[in-house]
């Protein structure tokens, strides 16, 4: 068992079963043992995946190319500030470079104040813990974990809590017996958050999931673990050696932000969004190089993106005025 493991299991004996939530929280955010907290490199050919991020440069120029429309439609504001959720390790800081740019992570930075220009998240909301339940009976049942045999098992458990089942009636289709729901409250709040921020501009969001219709698609939820570039179902293995995540309800992201002041302005694939930054130009700046092998090496990196996570991943634009 993982060093986090054992102090999981010991919260376990001695209270009881708990909520995924909180075992999610820890797998990935413990201080000492998290997933993103440990002393090692989860990211790129050595780690367990790849994020939209990892194809530098040729993401980042497209990705400031797509701010940069967005800053001209906006008449050019002096003080325009890019502010970044999730930011890593600050990978997009050099693309940003031309504005004020601000790293926000959940246990590092904060958003300004208040400010103007551009919020911009990739693959943030879908690492946010979240509730899991059943619906069993005509009621949403939490879904908490227990420990059965040294090994942390599914346990179904009393109807969850009123804020996580109004969540699950809102943001999903009627519910149907046997299903599996995840409720990421966190993510309505951080909208909120957000929406006081920002004095005007935009928010950008990259990331996977679906809409409140294409839900049917996923009878057993979307919780999934990655280790090393392998996708896995069992999410209560090895916790904090494996990242957990679980795609983005965009239909409950819409709507979060529209209860504060949030409209959308459009939603597509993001290899639209990275065609429509790049086509004015033929992609110039990001395939630009005067050496043969950077050439070819951003040529693949543009083919990955457009081909393979670009057609995975979706991009959520929302505008304050």
């Amino acid at each position: 068992m993982t060093p986090l493991g054992e102090l999981l299991a010991e919260e376990i004996r001695a209270l009881g079963s708990i909520p995924f939530r909180r075992f999610m929280d820890a797998a990935l955010y413990h201080p000492v043992h998290g997933y993103y907290r440990r002393a090692h490199d989860p990211f790129g050919k050595h780690g367990d995946f790849f994020t939209a991020e990892q194809i530098q440069p040729v993401f980042g120029i497209l990705m400031a190319a797509r701010i940069r429309q967005l800053f001209l439609q906006m008449g050019s504001p002096a003080d325009f500030t890019v502010a970044e959720l999730g930011a890593g390790r600050r990978e997009m800081a050099e693309a940003f470079s031309e504005w004020r740019y601000v790293g926000v992570d959940l246990d590092s930075g904060a958003l300004p104040q208040s400010f103007t220009g551009v919020v911009f998240t990739n693959e943030f909301f879908d690492a946010l813990p979240v509730d899991v339940a059943i619906w069993r009976d005509g009621a949403f049942h939490e879904q908490r974990v227990t420990l059965r045999d040294g090994r942390f098992q599914w346990q179904t458990g009393p109807a969850a809590p009123p804020e996580v089942a109004a969540h699950l009636h809102a943001a999903f289709p009627e519910p149907e017996e046997g299903r599996w729901y995840e409720a990421n409250l966190d993510a309505a709040r951080w909208m909120e958050r957000i929406a006081a921020a920002l004095e005007r501009g935009f928010v950008l969001t990259v990331d996977y999931g679906y809409t409140r219709s294409e839900y049917v698609r996923f009878p057993e939820g979307t919780l999934m673990g990655y280790r090393r570039h392998t996708a896995r179902q069992d999410v209560l293995e090895a916790p904090g050696e494996r990242d957990i995540t679980a795609h983005v309800n965009f239909t409950a992201l819409q709507e979060a932000g529209a209860a504060c002041g949030l409209a959308v302005e459009c939603f597509e694939t993001l290899a639209r969004t990275l065609l429509a930054a790049g086509e004015p130009s033929q992609f110039a700046a990001a395939l630009a190089s005067g050496d043969a092998r950077e050439q070819f090496r951003r040529r693949m990196q543009l083919k990955t993106l457009l081909f393979g996570m670009g057609e995975t991943f979706r991009t959520l634009l929302q505008r304050k005025p």
